[in-house]
């Protein structure tokens, strides 16, 4: 019988006291007791990129890692890349070249490209085609996903500058 564990992290800006069993994945943690249900599991294998999140701002498979692993780190999941006055640039970008479809890769595509233009924020087609080939879309085909990174290269590029 194994007892729960207290995991204090930040999650979207919060600080968060957890009571998490010592196997649960932070995916897990994210969906079921934050009910920061955004953050989708879909092979629960680490391989196709839907639970990604941002852990001290590197992209994760939150499938892949035990939410004890994350005591005292930053957590970002979709939810906290959202604006408040409305769409991110990057979100934007993906509406305007309909780089989503049935939407279930959507929150790994966004945190993954987040992470990439928050380092790279003049990552080339190749180089963006290359981050998120760990990603699976079975709706797009990538090409509008790609033109949506591309796309939002600017607004990273000029929120470096500041």
């Amino acid at each position: 019988m194994s007892r729960n564990l207290s995991v204090t992290v930040e999650v979207n800006g919060t600080a968060c006291a957890l009571d998490v069993a010592p196997r649960m994945t932070l995916a897990d943690a994210l969906r079921n007791v934050l009910m920061l249900t955004g953050t989708h599991l879909g092979c629960e294998h680490g391989v196709c990129g839907a639970c990604t999140v941002l852990v001290d701002g590197a992209a994760v498979r939150s499938c892949l890692m035990l939410a004890v692993q994350a005591e005292g780190s930053r957590v970002t999941t979709v939810e906290g890349l959202s604006a408040a006055e409305g769409l991110t640039p990057l979100q934007l970008a993906f509406k305007k070249h309909h780089a989503l479809q049935c939407g279930f890769c959507t929150p790994g595509m966004i945190t993954t490209a987040h992470a990439l233009l928050t380092d790279e924020p003049d990552a080339d087609a190749d180089r963006i085609r290359e981050v998120i080939s760990g990603n699976l879309c079975r709706c797009t085909g990538y090409i509008p996903i790609v033109e949506a990174i591309l796309d939002a290269r600017s607004a990273y590029a000029s929120a470096g500058e500041t």
